[in-house]
């Protein structure tokens, strides 16, 4: 009986995709090879010894310590694009609130109730207060061309927008994707210094975080509009103040408030809303729950953060997955153990991801305790698991 630990509420779609009599799942659980979680913080948590994996039912992981799973050969898995269209929905209503000013117009309307006969005047003589721009034939920047940039950049052509976007890494399936009307820019600051409106779309890593800042205010346009669904760490708070008090920054929409933003004028707070759909929350779970329970079964990995994908099709019965720091000469040492061994290789696949890799071995025989031991002997060998699996 497989064992994974559920650290937040996970949609039943995803859990359904564990059989009953193979796994066992819950919140209390002891020893568990896999967990499974959405934002659970487990950067303060004692990570089990038995664990092989965690699966994160959605894109950020900055929640999951990284590092240290990477180190102990824990696979984190991510579910990307499972939730894009419930975060595109978002920055579509994210353009409308910066360009009208709806929110307040809402809130007004609100304030009217009990004045009776009075309404109707009331209404028709402050709706000018709350005046704004339409969206079509204004410029649309987008930052970050995964599957939830691709989308915001096709819908708001159809909403007769001029889209350009920047992506030095787009993907090849994400640019098949993109509308042939989005205009590529030239760089960063190009699109920063063409865009009435700059929406964002990309992880926060080292490299992004606070990459929105006063140099960066400096190029853009007077007005500008700004869209921030990604993580609130990617703009510069002090800045962006000072580029709000200073008319460069019209509107800032962000769903990452933190109480400096909240105190900001001209401020939209939406409260982390980007993937609180039920279908996204049935898709992240479905993808994450497929991805550990292949990883569990197979080892196969796909969208896993710190370790390279890698599928290899059943050839035998029984399966050598090992894990290891990427240095030269380490696949040789594991075929000469194996053939030491007398166990002749069936098929291998061997990936590397940055600082790790990971090779698949279909054997022919089951090896023995001794010979998995003796890889993980090997200088630089992180984790072997020996499975055999089901036909």
């Amino acid at each position: 009986m497989r064992k994974i630990l559920k650290l937040n509420k996970i949609a039943k779609e995803g859990l359904d995709i564990f059989p009953l009599d193979e796994y066992e799942i819950g919140t209390e659980i002891a020893n568990p090879e896999a967990i499974i979680l959405r934002s659970f913080k487990m950067h303060d948590m004692e990570i089990p010894g038995t664990l092989l994996a965690v699966g994160r039912a959605g894109s950020g992981v900055n929640n999951i310590p990284i590092e240290k799973c990477s180190e102990r050969g824990i696979v984190v898995f991510n579910t990307p694009g499972a939730n894009a269209n419930a975060v595109k929905e978002l920055a579509i209503a994210g353009l409308l609130l910066a360009s009208r000013d709806i929110a307040k117009g809402i809130a007004y309307a609100e304030s009217l109730k009990g004045k009776g006969e009075e309404v109707p005047g009331l209404v028709e003589a402050n709706k000018k207060t709350f005046a704004g721009q339409e969206i079509m034939g204004k410029t649309l920047g987008v930052i970050g061309l995964g599957k939830i940039g691709v989308m915001v950049a096709n819908s708001a052509m159809e909403l007769g927008m001029e889209v350009v976007g920047y992506d030095p890494f787009i993907s090849v399936e994400a640019a098949w994707g993109l509308s042939r009307a989005v205009r590529r820019a030239e760089g960063f600051d190009s699109l920063l210094s063409r865009a009435d409106y700059i929406t964002i779309h990309t992880p926060l890593i080292d490299e992004t975080r606070g990459m929105i800042n006063k140099e960066k205010f400096g190029l853009m346009k007077k007005g500008v509009r700004i869209l921030n669904l990604s993580r609130g760490g990617i703009v510069n708070n002090d800045h962006l103040k000072k580029a709000i008090e200073e008319g460069v920054v019209e509107r800032y929409v962000t769903d990452f408030p933190d109480d400096e933003v909240l105190n900001m004028d001209k401020t939209i707070a939406i409260p982390h809303l980007g993937a609180s759909t039920a279908e996204a929350e049935g898709n992240c779970a479905r993808m994450a729950a497929k991805q550990l329970k292949d990883f569990l079964e197979k080892g196969n990995i796909k969208n896993s953060v710190n370790y390279p994908d890698c599928k290899l099709e059943q050839n035998s019965d029984y399966r050598l997955l090992v894990m290891n720091r990427n240095i030269p000469n380490m696949v040789g040492q594991i075929s000469a153990i194996l053939a030491k061994s007398d166990i002749n290789i069936v098929e291998m696949l061997n990936k590397s991801k940055k600082d790790y890799a990971y090779t698949i071995i279909d054997v022919e025989q089951e090896p023995k305790e001794a010979l998995v031991e003796e890889i993980c002997g090997i200088e630089g060998v992180v984790k072997v698991r020996s499975l055999k699996l089901a036909k």
